[in-house]
């Protein structure tokens, strides 16, 4: 089934620019001109992702993406900006956005973003090897329950509307990036996730071997996972990557 797309843009040229290139790409595209018929199709037709203009008459995308958010609508959000001051970055974020272009854009750009956003919220394929399937089967264990809110495993609990987190009762304090990376470990506890997928996944794009980002946030997060006496939850797969389970 090819994924879609809902995309609101209300200059008239870009919008059926980008509606032809996102089809023959391979998508199924939904094209509106303005933040009312977005939100009214968001509605309707539960979209893979949406590209939403910032700047539209009416409501704007800002507010589309706040309302979604505000009705605990995950859908991945990309952004399409004129505006190219940081703050203004900043506030398409803060307002629930996943990633943003600036115009004038490359069309490539938007295909590069909008399928990694989509790799985000895509389920881990089980390969039997780390090189290219994404992850390999660990030992068998409870399986995550996992919904459009929730997500539970391994004694963590996430709320995914609230974008709050708990290990038993405690709640944890974490960055979007350290939420983002725990909930891409619990949606897949038990199965080791190879440094790449988890930089395609988490950042869009691999780093290279040489990179410590990773490895950094690996660590933030333990520090705020682990409990004396409590079993560790991140392990490390020397040579593949990283698995959350409970030993």
């Amino acid at each position: 089934m090819p994924q879609t797309v809902l995309l609101a843009e209300d200059d008239r040229a870009i919008r059926h620019a980008l509606e032809r290139a996102l089809t023959l790409e391979g998508y199924e595209v939904t094209a509106v001109a303005d933040g009312v018929e977005a939100l009214a199709h968001a509605h309707r037709i539960t979209p893979d992702v949406l590209v939403l203009d910032v700047m539209m008459p009416g409501i704007d995308g800002l507010q589309v993406c706040r309302v979604l958010r505000a009705e605990g609508d995950r859908t991945p959000i990309l952004m399409l900006t004129a505006l190219v001051e940081t703050a203004d970055r900043i506030a398409g974020l803060d307002a629930g956005a996943d990633d943003y272009v600036v115009k004038p854009f490359d069309v490539e750009e938007v295909f590069a973003r909008l399928r990694a956003l989509l790799r985000r919220t895509s389920p881990v394929t089980t390969g039997a090897g780390s090189g290219g399937g994404g992850g390999v089967a660990a030992e068998p264990g409870r399986e995550p329950q996992v919904s459009d809110r929730q997500v539970e495993a391994a004694g963590l609990r996430m709320d995914l509307q609230a974008r709050r987190a708990w290990r038993g009762r405690r709640e944890l304090e974490l960055t979007r990036t350290e939420f983002e990376l725990l909930e891409l470990l619990a949606r897949n506890a038990g199965i080791v996730l190879d440094h790449s997928t988890i930089y395609d996944r988490i950042w869009g794009y691999d780093f290279g071997p040489g990179s410590k980002n990773l490895a950094v946030y690996v660590g933030y997060l333990r520090r705020k996972l682990d409990e004396p006496g409590a079993p560790q939850l991140i392990h490390t797969v020397r040579g593949v990557g990283y698995v959350l389970r409970e030993d």
